[in-house]
């Protein structure tokens, strides 16, 4: 007789694996949920810069801030900025920007390269309190403001 009991091995085993697979399918709904939530931005993000540029509404290059603060680079993207600090843009390509980049003399020399990144819904979601805004008010107050 070993005296040992193998099924809390077996059971612990068990466990693990379904603590895995719970897992698996909760990142499997974020991953959807966040498709969608993009899908819908983008959707929202290409009407904006078809009836900007309906209206007459110029973009503007954007600038880029370091993400110690200081410095602004130029880039290459025209667009228009959704937020009054500047953190965030649509370019005239129709595509969302968060324009915060690594400080660098490169940056300062050539200009900061601005990669486009899966719009959400909602802007600064997960922020200080009131400084989030949906994507939908921000696009529309660009559209007002001019």
């Amino acid at each position: 007789m070993s005296g040992a009991d193998p099924r809390p091995a077996a059971d612990a085993d068990a466990w693990r694996r379904q603590r895995t697979e719970a897992a698996e399918h909760q990142q499997r709904e974020l991953d959807r949920r966040r498709a969608a939530e993009s899908a819908t931005a983008r959707d929202l993000l290409a009407d904006f810069v078809a009836t900007a540029r309906a209206r007459g509404i110029a973009p503007e290059p954007l600038r880029a801030r370091a993400f110690t603060g200081g410095a602004t680079y130029r880039t290459s993207v025209e667009g228009w900025y959704l937020r009054r600090n500047r953190s965030v843009a649509v370019g005239t390509d129709g595509e969302f920007y968060v324009l915060g980049v690594p400080a660098s003399i490169s940056a300062r020399l050539r200009g900061a390269r601005l990669v486009p990144s899966d719009p959400p819904l909602v802007l600064g979601k997960g922020g200080r309190d009131g400084e989030s805004v949906d994507l939908a008010e921000a696009l529309a107050r660009v559209l007002d403001r001019s």
